[in-house]
């Protein structure tokens, strides 16, 4: 039995996306496709019924919160985290780099990384072989290699010594699997902003036959246009029948950008970040909603949305939540720019399967960027 079975259905004749159909443990996932984060094994101000009603394929937990608090061995003890948190859609866990390597006083070693625990100063120690351990017992469908993500802008010479580390640490994680049946473990390719050190992260990665594979230590503030020039050199030299999934990128832009360039799969906190700071997405622009304007507006976010918050409630109703400091407010923000996000890549989805990829994205950023 493999724990993931991936089909590209249709290449864009005039760019590099596809669509495709990743069959996991858990479920059927079309990409491509956007993953909400649920960092602590919860969307927050969103209950797993809800954001399945958003149309959202899968979801994301983080492996080092999760660590933390409550811990893997209560995770395991519940049946995993589909079990622990209700949750029917099949789930990405990180592997926690990112989280780990933004943390002040990290000490890094070729056996793994040493850091102090935010809540208290606790020293916790986290390699390869733990982070597998760890994500095996909290039992995601897809997990992911241990990688070290440098920070941005970084010395190349220094980026070289990370890139080895990482594709070392990625032979580890493979070595250290149990549960190769139910779990799809994908590596990381790194490299910062050098073409020549993603393709020797690439090709080192690719030839270890990872089932899939991530492009990672992006969106950490090079901006869309280094982004895109990244994506443009590495992904070609990841295999065609993989999934690939870009870290950390979930923006509307960030998706078309990625998609065009062969990407599958998506995460990022910042749409219900932003829902929770009252800024919504529609597809004739961005709405913040506490503006003045909105405060007698009767009409939905958006009238051509079917999600729970356009259904039910007006923009001078969600207003009023948000003034009053109503989590509801909070609730409703998330659930349509969710509902949002999966209303675009499926329309992207039609789009690619058109042959038009490049048509609908000038046609929606006109109505998105006005």
């Amino acid at each position: 039995m493999s724990a993931l079975n991936f089909q590209v259905l249709h290449e864009d004749r005039g760019t590099a996306a596809r669509v495709g159909r990743l069959t996991l443990p858990h479920g059927t996932v079309d990409t491509p496709t956007f993953m909400p984060v649920g960092t602590r094994a919860a969307l927050r101000a969103a209950t797993p019924a809800q954001v399945v009603a958003t149309g959202s394929q899968m979801v994301l937990a983080n492996t080092y919160h999760l660590s933390i608090r409550p811990g893997e061995g209560l995770v395991a003890k519940a049946g995993g985290l589909h079990r622990f948190m209700n949750m029917p859609l099949p789930i990405l866990t990180d592997s926690g780099g990112f989280q780990v390597f933004s943390l002040p006083g990290v000490e890094i070693s070729e056996e793994g990384v040493r850091f102090a625990f935010e809540k208290g100063g606790k020293r916790v120690f986290l390699s390869p072989e733990r982070a597998i351990q760890i994500q095996e017992e909290l039992g995601a469908d897809v997990i992911m290699a241990f990688d070290e993500c440098i920070e941005y802008p970084c010395e190349r010479s220094y980026a070289e010594i990370s890139v080895d580390r990482t594709t070392r640490w990625a032979e580890r994680c493979l070595a250290a699997r149990t549960r190769t049946d139910d779990q799809a473990l994908f590596g990381i390719v790194q490299g910062a902003m050098w073409e020549d050190l993603r393709h020797r992260s690439a090709d080192a990665l690719v030839a270890m036959d990872f089932p899939g594979y991530a492009v990672g230590g992006l969106s950490v503030g090079e901006g869309r246009e280094k982004m895109e020039r990244v994506l443009d050199f590495t992904v070609p030299r990841l295999p065609a029948d993989k999934p690939r999934y870009l870290m950390g990128a979930g923006l509307a832009e960030d998706l078309l950008a990625g998609i065009a360039r062969g990407i599958d799969m998506f995460d990022c906190v910042i749409p219900t970040r932003h829902a929770r700071g009252a800024l919504l997405y529609t597809f004739q622009g961005k709405m913040r909603i506490t503006q003045r304007r909105y405060r007698r507006d009767m009409y939905p976010v958006d009238t051509r949305c079917t999600c729970e918050c356009c259904q039910g409630f007006s923009r001078a109703y969600l207003h009023h939540l948000f003034d009053a400091g109503e989590v509801l407010g909070t609730t409703l923000a998330v659930i349509h720019n969710l509902t949002f996000l999966s209303q675009l890549v499926a329309r992207i989805r039609e789009a690619i399967a058109a042959d038009r990829l490049t048509e609908y994205t000038a046609e929606f950023m006109a109505r998105y960027q006005r």
